[in-house]
């Protein structure tokens, strides 16, 4: 084994990734940071660059945003920096065999789920969805697969009954930042065994569209309501009410008997819908064009909203 690094680069792009890069800073020498180019974002479509590019330019470190990272200029930047490890936290991209045999201490991911359960882009939403009691992180070291490699070390935390992919990305991200400046020091003096992943357990987190928010009202609420906060702050949940598109930010569940699954009703002076399997409340909504607000509010100005239901308090 190699002796201690000297020369780290970092790769990532959203929010998730910036207490990693940041403990990292501290601690090693990021000789570069890569992450995904600016793009166009918000009503104008300004062009704005990824998370990691503010704080990157902040800390001062070179940056550097291929398309892919398979770019020839790309690869021969990387082998410029001559990294002794690549830290990866969110980059948006797989990586090549070329890039992972390049440092000595190889590619070590920060991935946001207890591996093997949800590889992929989508792990904490995911874990919402399916109404897992807890998650965590995982620091591995990265292969050619997609979040296959072999850990380094693990730590769950419990999912909360309101958590939001918003809130408990929040929380993992500090965790990962935690979790990876625990863990590098004892990779890299030869304390942490590379250990496979099991080969039960294994499901998968696809990236997600905005057309996934949509809800059905033919399945149980319980799960809708699972899909507005899994969905939140992105790609939203929504719906159409009268003709018109409705973003829901925060539901809630009304343990009702149902027989008309997506009719709308009023609970508790709030708007609703009856599902294959309860009520869900709307708590918070968005209509097209406007600002969110409560219920309540959205249901002063909304028309031929149907009367209350005979059990709503």
């Amino acid at each position: 084994m190699v002796g201690m690094p000297t020369r780290i680069v970092f790769m990532g792009s959203p929010e998730f990734a910036l207490p990693s890069l940041s403990g990292l800073a501290e601690k090693y020498a990021v000789v570069g940071v890569v992450t995904q180019p600016d793009r166009p974002a918000g009503r104008k479509r300004q062009f704005t660059p990824p998370p990691v590019k503010v704080l990157a330019e902040q800390l001062g470190l070179p940056v550097l945003q291929p398309r892919r990272l398979n770019e020839p200029q790309a690869i021969s930047q990387l082998k410029e920096w001559n990294p002794e490890a690549i830290v990866v936290v969110a980059f948006g991209q797989l990586l090549r065999p070329e890039v992972l045999e390049l440092p000595p201490f190889g590619c070590i991911n920060v991935h946001a789920s207890l591996l093997p359960r949800w590889r992929g882009a989508a792990p904490i939403q995911a874990a919402i969805l399916a109404g897992d009691a807890q998650t965590g992180i995982t620091i591995m070291k990265m292969d050619a697969g997609l979040d296959t490699g072999p850990i380094l070390s693990q730590e769950s935390i419990p999912i909360q009954p309101d958590d939001t992919a918003g809130s408990l990305s929040e929380r993992l991200a500090g965790l990962g930042a935690r979790l990876l400046s625990e863990t590098l020091p004892a990779y890299f003096a030869g304390e942490i065994t590379p250990r496979p992943q099991p080969e039960t357990g294994v499901t998968l987190a696809p990236k997600l569209d905005k057309q996934q928010g949509e809800l059905d009202f033919t399945r149980p609420a319980v799960v809708l309501e699972r899909q507005v906060r899994a969905f939140h702050p992105w790609p939203g949940a929504f719906t159409t009410a009268n003709g018109q598109y409705l973003k829901i930010h925060r539901a809630s569940i009304a343990d009702l008997r149902t027989n008309h699954p997506g009719k709308p009703l009023i609970y508790g002076g709030k708007p609703a819908f009856e599902t294959s399997e309860g009520v869900l409340v709307l708590d918070q909504v968005q209509p097209a064009g406007k600002q969110k607000m409560p219920g309540e509010e959205y249901l002063r100005g909304a028309r031929r909203w149907f009367s209350a239901h005979p059990d709503s308090a």
